[in-house]
């Protein structure tokens, strides 16, 4: 009996230990510095080609997309370089995944071409990943997990509609072109202060016509998600853009969330529409983005 305890023991030792080293293992990061700027991966990534761009200025290696995005600046211009295929410390997805779903994102950039949307540039292969190259835009990010975010709510009214009508513009245009806008929050948002331009840096989860909701629940942020964005099943069209947009106008212009009327920073018949905008019943919005497009603007 004693040797079978002791078996026993050893046993429960031995995979404490292997679990123990495959934590450790997990927890062990790699250090890469590129240009004098470092950042932290799960495993190594050759990353030469990026010198074919320019010098690295900026970093971005936490997005949970899996995505590892670097700002290069070289004598002619600055560009935004888009990676899959890095095991970045945030990433929710594995690398073939990530890599599969940038490559998706291409036909999409180039199908929504726009004024207000991020230019891309090229886009090619790399050793062990993808590489997806666009303009760089001097703009602050409008999402909340930033601290410009603030910044964009202070801003004057005026320039806030200004905003938001670019933001109404591309997405009739989005859907001119057969698209459905999917995970759109504030995140997309970018905005230069300095000469107040807005543009759109990310239509990643945008899909055509028809997009039935195959998730539960779907990719986005909980503030700006029609209902069907969480019912399997659900048909997700115009209607569901028209929330977005809605939603859109109670971030930018009231509580978020908080859909209140004193929360409101706009006119009562402005904020009248974008309620009708965010109404739980599909039924009962504006059948069509352009109807509230002509809505709103008839009060701007």
């Amino acid at each position: 009996m004693k040797e079978k305890i002791d078996a026993e023991a050893n046993s429960v030792n031995n995979r404490t230990i292997i679990q123990e080293a495959a934590t450790l293992k997990e927890e062990v990061m790699i250090t890469k510095v590129i240009d004098g700027l470092s950042f932290d991966l799960k495993e190594d990534f050759d990353f030469e080609f990026i010198a074919e761009y320019g010098q690295v200025f900026a970093v971005f290696d936490k997005q949970d997309s899996g995505n590892l995005c670097f700002g290069v600046q070289n004598p002619y211009k600055k560009l935004f370089l888009k990676i899959a295929g890095a095991a970045t410390t945030e990433s929710s997805t594995n690398g073939d995944e990530t890599i599969s779903r940038l490559q998706s994102t291409i036909a999409v950039y180039e199908e929504l071409c726009h004024p207000r949307l991020i230019g891309m540039v090229e886009h090619k292969e790399i050793k062990e990943g993808y590489l997806a190259v666009f303009d760089w835009f001097e703009g602050e990010c409008m999402g909340k997990q930033y601290q410009s975010f603030h910044k964009f709510i202070a801003l004057p009214l005026e320039e806030k509609l200004s905003i938001y009508n670019d933001i109404l513009l591309f997405h009739i245009h989005a859907n001119e072109r057969g698209y459905i806008a999917i995970d759109f929050y504030d995140g997309c948002i970018m905005y230069d202060f300095r000469t107040k331009q807005t543009m759109i840096c990310d239509v990643e989860f945008y899909q055509k016509k028809p997009v039935i909701n195959t998730m539960g629940r779907m990719w986005g942020s909980t503030r700006y998600m029609s209902p069907e964005e969480f019912q399997l099943g659900a048909e997700i069209d115009e209607r569901s853009n028209v929330f977005v947009m809605g939603a859109t106008a109670f971030q930018l212009f009231g509580g978020g969330l908080d859909r209140s009327f004193e929360q409101w920073k706009g006119t009562e018949r402005h904020y009248a529409i974008a309620l009708k905008a965010v109404n739980e019943d599909k039924s009962e919005r504006y059948p069509t983005i352009n109807e509230y497009y002509e809505a709103w603007m008839k009060e701007s």
